[in-house]
């Protein structure tokens, strides 16, 4: 029989936007299990914090402090990645952005629109676009291109249209390319996560704190997302476990797709969150 093992030795992963929340979780993951990481962020603080961090956990590691919706940075971080490991194994699309870009579909400009897309697809297609050479160039079985979506790819979000748009994108870009890349035997998956507390978001600093106590029905499980639980499934994904997994996307969601979608509260506003209210119907 067998029995395949959680580990990423001899492998090199490039993880976007890894220098902080989600990202960073993954990255620290990776390098535990054996990876040498390679991560792209636009913050130098975020990166110096993390080059810190990896020094004591990491024999091997690269932090450029880059934008990844840049060509000429993503094709230059390529280049780096081939001279200095000669492979890329892995590849994590983390960037993304809903960029507080909250109102009607009909107020967003041009150029909101092309920021969106910038940093929530554009720069997806072009790091998986100057990787790939690499990834083939060793003919490794079991390569791995994860793209982190969002639970948005699967339902509607009023008020944030073109996020959505985008996020939905990312489910078709995830399956197409997973056929395109089979022959070649690297798989293409994404992970959709819920809310996630992060430095980006913060959803419990937004909740007024008389009604902290209701966080726990805001989903099914109880909680907010933690970048760990994305981590998790990033690590399955690149690993071996996963090995005949492809163009498949992880919901992340603790539950929250299963049970809900979007609802008018007392004020004609929509919410996906608990309406505390003395008013209507209670089932419990």
């Amino acid at each position: 029989m067998e029995i395949k093992e959680l580990n990423l030795k001899n492998k090199v992963a490039l993880i976007t936007g890894g220098a902080g929340g989600i990202g960073k979780s993954i990255v620290e993951n990776f390098a535990h299990y054996g990876a040498s990481v390679v991560v792209a962020d636009k913050s130098s603080e975020r990166c110096e914090e993390l080059q810190q961090t990896l020094k004591k956990c990491s024999e091997s590691y690269l932090v450029e402090c880059i934008d990844v919706t840049q060509k000429n940075e993503v094709k230059n971080l390529i280049k780096l990645i081939e001279t200095q490991f000669n492979r890329l194994d892995i590849v994590v699309n983390n960037v993304g952005d809903f960029l507080e870009l909250i109102k009607p579909f009909e107020e967003l400009d041009d150029s909101e629109i092309e920021d969106l897309y910038s940093v929530n697809l554009k720069s997806m297609f072009m790091v998986t676009s100057e990787a790939l050479p690499l990834i083939k160039k060793n003919n490794v079985v079991n390569s791995s291109i994860i793209n982190i979506s969002s639970i948005e790819a699967f339902r509607g979000i009023p008020r944030a249209t073109v996020y959505s748009s985008f996020k939905h994108a990312i489910t078709g870009f995830t399956r197409s390319l997973a056929l395109e890349l089979a022959p070649s035997q690297i798989k293409v998956n994404a992970i959709a996560p819920e809310t996630t507390e992060t430095i980006q978001v913060q959803p419990k600093k937004a909740i007024a704190e008389k009604y902290h106590d209701h966080i726990e029905r805001w989903n099914p499980y109880g909680r907010f997302g933690k970048p760990s639980d994305a981590a998790g499934s990033a690590l399955f994904l690149a690993s071996d476990l996963s090995s005949w997994v492809t163009g498949a996307t992880i919901n992340l969601d603790g539950g929250a797709l299963a049970a809900a979608g979007w609802y008018r509260d007392p004020d004609n506003s929509w919410t996906i969150a608990p309406v505390i209210s003395d008013d209507g119907f209670n089932y419990k």
